[in-house]
């Protein structure tokens, strides 16, 4: 049994990295993909994780299944296509640490997962996705499909929307996509500008009332805001925490280890049991490990330890 269960993009997040003798642009390649740095992250936590989804099989492929190994992560429904290249992304940071993406992939290996190469699915607490898997067939189908699976096996679905405009064909498509996937889950984690473009309103507290009413089947909702912290919806509970303060270099993977804070508590105490404090503990220890991700740069190899997180807190002001 694990713990939780992703399906996503892994791909290269060729990170901005100064600039050579003869004055070229350095960049350093970080293992990455939303749905894995969530699992990362939770695998730092020592919780049993396992991925599903597809990379090539050439020199960045490889590198990626033996970094997620290396990082606690099952990758036994990892497949190494040798018909695709790995999909890759260059990440250019400004001076706030936040950053501005180029994908290489048209198709990527991600895109080209299958229905008929996924696993059973009956053995995870939690099945974590993202909307790039939504972008195009084949793999458009089988997130769909593994979705069903998870749901038909009891788990706790959780979805991030995670909107890169640049791999759509259009906004309205990524919008009815996005939708689709907050139509599944349980727990919903958006960025503010995110639930912005999803429901057209301009607080989270509008926000928050449109998404939930037009799915009310969201359990926990999660609203991250940066470096201003994050709030959280759940029944009639409704909390803010701020961030924390920290000298950020690389946003890359912030709202991904956030994330995996808020579902190390879905997993305990639970859902049912997270009162008032509990959010509250909960999104002070997803927003200390996020702000810790981006001092470093990448994201699967610079997740914070527990240590870390407390340690942050604990001089926190």
């Amino acid at each position: 049994m694990y713990e939780v269960t992703a399906l996503g993009e892994l791909l290269i997040d060729f990170t901005s990295s100064g600039a050579s003798g003869q004055g070229n642009p350095l960049f350093e390649a970080n293992p990455g993909g939303a749905p894995c740095n969530v699992l990362a992250m939770l695998a730092k936590l020592g919780q049993s994780t396992a991925f599903i989804g597809k990379v090539g099989d050439d020199l960045f492929g490889r590198m990626l299944k033996s970094t997620i190994e290396a990082a606690g992560i099952d990758s036994t429904a990892l497949v190494l296509d040798p018909k695709a290249h790995t999909t890759l992304a260059f990440v250019q940071n400004a001076p706030d640490g936040d950053r501005s993406f180029s994908f290489y992939r048209d198709p990527g290996a991600d895109e080209l997962l299958a229905p008929e190469e996924l696993p059973d699915l009956t053995d995870t607490r939690i099945f974590h996705f993202g909307s790039l898997s939504l972008t195009r067939e084949p793999v458009r189908t089988a997130t769909r499909t593994a979705v069903e699976r998870a749901k038909a096996a009891g788990a706790v679905i959780s979805f991030d929307p995670n909107l890169r405009e640049s791999l759509w064909p259009s906004l309205d498509r990524a919008k009815e996509q996005m939708l689709w996937g907050c139509g599944q889950c349980d727990i919903l984690k958006v960025a503010e500008e995110e639930l912005a473009f999803l429901t057209g309103t301009g607080t989270i507290d509008a926000g928050a009332r449109a998404i939930r009413r037009q799915f009310p089947h969201i359990r926990l909702l999660l609203v991250t805001r940066g470096a201003q912290g994050s709030e959280a919806f759940l029944g009639d509970i409704h909390v803010k925490h701020p961030g924390y303060s920290v000298h950020a270099i690389d946003t890359t993977g912030a709202g991904d280890t956030f994330c995996a804070g808020c579902l190390f508590y879905a997993l305990d105490p639970g859902l049912d049991a997270l009162d008032e404090a509990g959010l509250a503990a909960m999104l002070s220890f997803a927003n200390a490990a996020a702000a810790l991700v981006t001092t470093k740069k990448g994201a699967i190899r610079s997740m914070p330890s527990t240590e870390e997180i407390h340690q942050l807190k604990g001089g926190a002001k």
